[in-house]
């Protein structure tokens, strides 16, 4: 994040250097959420369980609109990102089975 406390006193080009950093750190975090996610596919597989856990993506819905609630976003758009990394990791859990 920048060192400057108050986006208010930033430039335009500085605002948006803030955006491209904050962009690449989402894709970072996606990064490791899919790496973990991965991980959790093999664990399944060795154990033989399913690859859809409903009771799971309820918890983790449920911890997204929460967190969306603390930080004061809209929490349909954070369920629906969470949503699709959800399907994403699930379609990606049945093509390496």
């Amino acid at each position: 994040m920048s060192t400057n406390p108050n986006p208010e006193d930033m430039s335009l080009d500085e605002l948006r250097d803030e955006i491209r950093t904050i962009d690449e750190e989402i894709v970072e975090k996606i990064a490791q959420r899919t790496y973990v996610a991965d991980t959790i596919a093999r664990v399944k597989d060795e154990k033989g369980l399913p690859t859809t856990d409903e009771e799971q993506e309820q918890a983790v819905m449920d911890r997204a609109g929460e967190n969306a609630e603390r930080f004061d976003v809209d929490a349909n758009l954070v369920k629906a990102t969470f949503r699709l990394l959800i399907e994403l990791n699930k379609v990606e859990q049945r093509e390496s089975r």
